[in-house]
């Protein structure tokens, strides 16, 4: 490192972007195989003459014009004086003694600090660089670059899109090397298009091991990653429907997947029955009934999920329905893709009504109508066969890729609906003319779903 007193002015002439000063060398463009010492390169940054004594009292008004770089120390010794230490200052904001604001020049006075801007020889590695620095480097000028990832335990699980696949190896150990506790890095190579809702990946970079644990709402789930199906955005809105659950309610959990519905609802002394397609869904929710500490009041089936319905749920149903006190029941159903087709399971269920403790339904779709609401109202109608206007509440929860909503509507089941005799009930029948037309449905052949 050299360290001259030559006004930082000087060596600089008009503004610094941060793109050209923290960007890597050139010649790592195209790079395909990731080589770590090529990212060297020296950049001049200003820097102020500050008495050490004085460094931990002008570091906090310092901050935000304070150099940030990864792995980089802001405080430097001063070669040339050994009371004094260098405070590196970001190269994008100050360029010389004119760049500091009315409050910054008050607190450098106060302390006896020279406003004299100087420069300071910087060595920039690897270890320096952000993530998106060192992609934008590599990847394609003008192409998207991609950076993010879904963290499930120990994996980084990406998306990649075409263009980025010959870097892909690359990139997966740059995630790697740039996030603490990530030891896996995997790319999904298809779309969730089987009956147990995983999907094919392709390991990228670390470790090959797939069986992970997580932390949600308080809860810990373990799991195989490669043969099911978890989520780590939908905390939220797990935590959202058991929120609206209370002790000795009686939960239908129809696609329950390693349990992050069915095992908070069990701990709030709910009686819980869990149903997944998936062997190996099922086998992790047993699992992680016994991990929390709720395999007493849990009870698990592996159904598909319409045989769920009219056997298990069905029999169940019919031992409840005479003595249920205060208890509601709640039947959730988050398979998005292919929910609301089942709600027909529910027709005639049935033979007739003991009381009028209806079970909730909360049924997942997706939508890219205009309306989602409007939209996933529809289509549970049209399956049911009767109107919900007025009856039921419509969640959106969260955005899955542009024009595509994710959505929860929630009703308490019509009893026209669920009992073959339900004549006193007031029956509200979408006769079959006027059911609703399909939607067109939007789509965007550069998203996958």
């Amino acid at each position: 490192m050299r360290f001259h007193c030559t006004a930082f002015l000087e060596m600089l002439k008009g503004k610094v972007e941060e793109e050209h000063v923290f960007m890597p060398p050139r010649h790592v463009h195209g790079m395909t195989e990731l080589k770590r010492d090529a990212f060297t390169k020296s950049i001049n940054v200003p820097a102020l003459k500050v008495k050490k004594e004085i460094i931990n009292r002008l570091m906090k008004p310092l901050k935000q014009i304070a150099l940030q770089r990864p792995g980089l120390k802001r405080v430097m010794e001063d070669p040339e004086d050994e009371n004094k230490r260098l405070i590196l200052l970001d190269p994008c904001q100050i360029s010389s003694a004119d760049s500091f604001d009315d409050s910054i020049k008050i607190v450098l006075g106060q302390f006896g600090v020279d406003l004299q801007v100087y420069t300071h020889n910087l060595e920039l590695t690897y270890e320096n660089f952000k993530t998106e620095e060192i992609l934008r480097a590599v990847l394609p000028e003008g192409q998207d670059v991609t950076s993010s990832f879904s963290r499930v335990g120990h994996i980084a699980h990406m998306n990649l899109r075409e263009h980025q696949l010959p870097y892909r190896y690359l990139v997966g150990q740059v995630i790697i090397d740039k996030n603490p506790g990530v030891t896996s890095v995997v790319n999904k190579t298809n779309i969730i298009d089987n009956a147990y809702r995983n999907f094919q990946m392709e390991l990228l970079a670390g470790e090959d091991n797939m069986i992970t644990k997580v932390k949600e709402n308080g809860f810990t789930y373990e799991f195989d990653f490669s043969k099911v199906y978890w989520n780590p955005r939908l905390g939220t809105e797990h935590n959202r429907v058991v929120a609206l659950l209370k002790a000795e309610d009686i939960v239908f959990d129809v696609f329950a997947g390693v349990g992050p519905f069915a095992i908070p609802a069990a701990k709030k002394n709910c009686a819980v029955l869990a149903n997944d397609l998936n062997p190996e869904s099922c086998k992790w929710l047993v699992h992680n009934c016994k991990l929390n500490k709720v395999d007493r009041r849990v009870k698990t089936f592996s159904l598909d999920g319409r045989d769920f319905i009219l056997g298990p749920l069905k029999d169940e149903l019919n031992k409840i329905s005479t003595d249920v006190g205060n208890s509601s029941v709640h039947i959730i159903m988050n398979l998005p893709a292919l929910a609301i087709d089942f709600l027909d399971a529910f027709k005639n269920l049935l033979d007739k009504a003991s009381n009028n403790n209806l079970p909730t339904v909360h049924c997942y779709g997706f939508s890219k109508d205009d309306n989602p609401a409007k939209d996933i109202k529809e289509k549970a109608e049209s399956v049911l066969g009767v109107s919900l206007e007025g009856h039921c509440c419509v969640h959106q929860v969260r955005n899955v890729a542009p024009n595509k909503e994710m959505m929860c509507i929630s009703f308490q089941l019509p009893a026209e609906v669920l009992y073959k005799e339900h004549s006193q009930f007031q029956v509200s029948v979408i006769p079959e003319e006027n059911e609703p037309k399909p939607k067109r449905i939007r789509t965007d052949p550069s998203v996958q779903e």
